[in-house]
């Protein structure tokens, strides 16, 4: 792997027991699992859930856009807490399982700060056009490229996962990190995916998940829906946002549902690997 082995923080390798394969880091659940189970989610056409709430679907949008409006200038601290600090690393696997290259062109979904296109681009990528539907995230992206030099290979783009505003066959490859939890409608979302890509084409997706290991789950389950919130109101005077973030995790479906999912949008070789014991995963498609 690119700059050698990364160490996660002791406090979440101590129940953390994998199977290390050598592109990964240390921590990190490295057994590739094709999808083997068929049963889908559907949410509902007309409702739809807003963390542990029910509500009209076409209300959904406008409610993720607050709470992403109220954590855009704090966003990197929400990552922090949201991850135990280790976000960095999986965005870094992440980026691995991509492998850029100087021809690749790629649409990022959701990352209006630039994160993952960062990283892209710092990695030997082709071209990057960020799309994301919260100007305000990308208000910031723009800041953070300016200040690091990035003034070519970039472009920002306001659109909805929903329907991208992109035509089709046109990207080498689609990722999305910590996004597509929260878009109202997710078959929408990755059929645009397929959409958007060419033929050969990769989509990857990193997402919180299901945590496999019982003791890790505890403590994370204890973690997140006790403290987190606590945590934001305290650091970002915000407990609103930061609960509806982690109720948004609990009501994301597992990693094989997803991955049944992702099949049913017309994605091929379906995978993903558990990252942290499950905490987060990434999902990985082809559009053949």
């Amino acid at each position: 792997m690119k700059g050698g082995k990364r160490l996660l923080p002791n406090v979440l390798i101590i129940q953390v027991r994998t199977t290390l394969a050598p592109s990964f880091p240390l921590g990190y659940d490295a057994r590739m699992k094709s999808k083997n189970n068929k049963k889908s989610y559907s949410p509902k056409a007309r409702k739809n859930h807003f963390g542990f709430s029910t509500i009209n679907a076409v209300d959904k949008a406008k409610k993720v856009r607050s709470v992403f409006d109220n954590v855009a200038s704090q966003y990197d601290l929400m990552n922090d807490l949201m991850s135990l600090g280790i976000h960095r690393l999986w965005k870094s696997a992440f980026i691995d399982c991509l492998d850029p290259h100087p021809e690749m062109n790629l649409i990022d979904v959701g990352g209006g700060t630039g994160d993952i296109a960062f990283k892209f681009l710092e990695s030997g990528g082709g071209h990057v056009t960020v799309c994301d539907v919260n100007n305000k995230m990308i208000n910031i992206g723009k800041e953070r490229a300016i200040n690091k030099g990035i003034l070519t290979g970039i472009d920002w783009l306001n659109g909805d996962a929903e329907k991208l505003p992109v035509p089709e066959n046109t990207f080498d490859a689609f990722t999305t990190a910590f996004c597509i939890r929260n878009v109202t409608n997710m078959e929408c979302a990755l059929s645009e995916a397929h959409r958007v890509l060419r033929p050969g084409g990769h989509f990857l997706c990193l997402e919180f998940s299901e945590v496999v290991l019982p003791v890790l789950k505890k403590i994370y389950d204890t973690y997140s829906l006790n403290v987190l919130p606590w945590l934001g109101k305290i650091v970002a005077n915000d407990e609103k946002s930061y609960r509806y973030l982690v109720e948004s995790i609990r009501r994301f479906p597992n990693q094989n549902q997803f991955s049944s999912m992702i099949t049913n949008a017309g994605l091929k070789k379906v995978k993903y690997l558990n990252l942290s014991g499950g905490i987060a995963t990434i999902h990985s498609a082809w559009r053949i």
